[in-house]
């Protein structure tokens, strides 16, 4: 896709700057990310004042009060809190950055593109477990957790990409997820559905992920690999190769590599119990089971 250069004029570029420097600063600080996050959203949705009122003690309605206390992440809850095998030294920051990405998303300043894809590239220098440069995240892109995710330079993750870092998930250097796909690094047992199973999800250099499609835990797309729209890949995809299917396979190498590609195979390999984290649980853990299901089977 042939692209040209677009700025913002010169006093709003500044603005924009000093805004996203402010917060990376003091991000960056010793200063509590609970409070960075809450005074930063509150000035993002501009409820100031009336979050300083109802902080001074001043009468506010119910669900005014319900709306200024949410802007603290300390107040929420997010699904990956109940998984209980995350990593509880490390989720608290990460839920709270999240927060900002997911509540900034909900501004209206989200759709400025010259400012958003700025303002998310410096909260995933603090968020991901390692982030490239010039990377670009756009609108919408959800994740598990956040800090079991490692990105290349150059990366592009489209519109409303989920990226499940409940395992561990590596995007490599110019690899582009298009709108819409789906990148997951965990699997549920098929009769237990409470039991979840982590793994090593892997997108090489310069491989494409493209509309809808969805990567099974634990799958490799090779370097310079195409997956094609509305895929779903349950095992890897060799290098240079071009993709595509439920389940997809590989249909041809993409022109020009074929000489140090590898042949085209019936099916794609499955080599996701080489790449299985495995995890344990406290013996005092306590836990509940949302289905509540008899998963006996029939007596013959």
């Amino acid at each position: 896709m042939t692209k040209v250069n677009v700025s913002l004029p010169a006093e709003a570029e500044a603005n924009v700057q000093a805004f996203i420097d402010e917060v990376d600063e003091r991000l960056s600080s010793s200063e509590d990310t609970c409070r960075v996050v809450t005074e930063t959203l509150v000035d993002l949705h501009g409820d100031r004042e009336a979050y300083d009122r109802w902080q001074a003690g001043e009468e506010v309605s119910p669900a005014e009060r319900v709306r200024l206390q949410g802007y603290d992440p300390c107040n929420a809850t997010l699904e990956s809190e109940y998984y209980a095998e995350k990593d509880e030294e490390r989720f608290p920051e990460s839920k709270y950055l999240q927060w900002l990405w997911r509540q900034f998303d909900a501004t209206p300043m989200a759709d400025n593109v010259a400012f958003a894809l700025r303002f998310r590239g410096m909260l995933a220098n603090h968020l991901f477990e390692e982030c490239g440069d010039d990377c670009r995240f756009f609108k919408g892109i959800t994740f598990t957790y956040g800090h079991n995710i490692s990105v290349g330079d150059n990366v592009v993750i489209h519109d409303d990409v989920h990226l499940d870092d409940r395992g561990r998930l590596t995007i490599g250097d110019r690899a582009s997820i298009s709108d819409n796909a789906h990148l997951y690094s965990h699997d549920h047992d098929v009769v237990d559905q409470t039991a979840v199973e982590n793994y090593h999800t892997i997108v090489g250099d310069d491989a494409r992920v493209t509309y809808d499609a969805m990567v099974r835990a634990g799958c490799r797309i090779g370097e310079n690999a195409v997956v094609g729209a509305r895929s779903v890949v349950q095992g890897d995809v060799p290098d240079h190769h071009v993709a595509a299917g439920i389940p997809a396979k590989s249909l041809k190498i993409k022109p020009g590599w074929e000489s140090v590609a590898d042949p085209i195979e019936d099916r794609l390999e499955n080599r996701q119990s080489e790449r299985r984290i495995d995890y344990e649980l406290p013996e005092d853990l306590e836990t509940f089971d949302e289905f509540g299901r008899d998963r006996t089977p029939p007596a013959e």
